[in-house]
């Protein structure tokens, strides 16, 4: 009788998005979709849909310490990511915990703000994130008004975004992925990766229409499940740019709302 192969797991720490479009439901739909089983720990829960975010409510430290431990006493992640972890004491037991676990990928997606507008990270938390999460990451990708929050910088044309990617990695001593898709008047979505010592610039043609919910969330997971799968930080990235401009330039209709794959 053969043995079936082992499926890697990776491991989403973020809110959970009642409409099913972001959060804890759009990472664990892309890890299933690229061959990862997916965990995860729920920071906050949401009551929200596409068009808003209706209540929000955090989950206290000691449950999502336990969750931590729960998911890492039956499994081994090979990679991580945080997205919205909202609280200061959300922030510093991820911290605590990732701390303990140097090895570990971990791909940071810095969420302030919903696509309709509601605030996800409270100010006293940013600070904390800049000070203590950047440090340990693999990866952080911000979009450009998560990136001029981090960096202080206008970010108006591509070369700005050379420019954060280098100061964040610089500050905080990650890789730094900034993504473009806010620009104004571009015709592509157009990403810059930095890691040190090497640069690259990612394009997609640029979707039409208004904006769906999740596609930070979407990709962020998508590399994720890439480095859980064994590749490196380059490949992973160019994967995931890949898989969600195609799910943006094909959304379905669930109800009466378009949504991502």
């Amino acid at each position: 009788m053969s043995r079936s192969k082992s499926q890697p797991v990776a491991l989403t720490v973020a809110g959970s998005d009642s409409g099913g479009g972001a959060g804890i439901q759009a990472d664990l739909r892309t890890f299933t979709a690229l061959g990862v089983y997916g965990t995860s720990v729920v920071t906050a829960v949401t009551a929200q849909n596409p068009k808003e975010v209706i209540g929000l409510e955090p989950v206290k430290p000691a449950m999502i310490g336990k969750q931590l431990e729960a998911v890492f006493s039956a499994f081994t992640p090979k990679a991580a990511k945080t997205g919205m972890l909202l609280a200061v004491g959300t922030v510093e037991c991820a911290v605590d915990f990732f701390g303990q676990k140097k090895r570990l990928p971990l791909v940071v997606d810095p969420v302030m703000v919903s696509s309709s507008g509601s605030p996800l990270l409270q100010d006293s938390a940013l600070k904390v994130l800049q000070a203590k999460p950047l440090p340990l990451a693999t990866l952080v990708m911000p979009n450009v008004p998560e990136a001029e929050e981090l960096t202080g910088f206008n970010i108006r044309q591509p070369e700005d975004l050379r420019m954060a990617a280098r100061a964040l990695y610089e500050t905080h001593g990650c890789s730094a992925l900034v993504k473009g898709g806010h620009l104004p008047r571009m015709k592509e979505a157009v990403d810059v990766l930095f890691d040190g010592k090497e640069e690259w610039l990612l394009t997609a043609p640029r979707s039409k229409g208004k904006a769906l919910p999740g596609t930070g969330c979407v990709y962020s997971a998508a590399i994720t499940a890439e480095l859980a799968n064994g590749k490196g930080l380059s490949e992973a990235v160019h994967i995931a740019k890949e898989y969600v401009s195609i799910a943006i330039a094909n959304p379905r209709k669930a109800g009466r709302e378009r949504v991502l794959q």
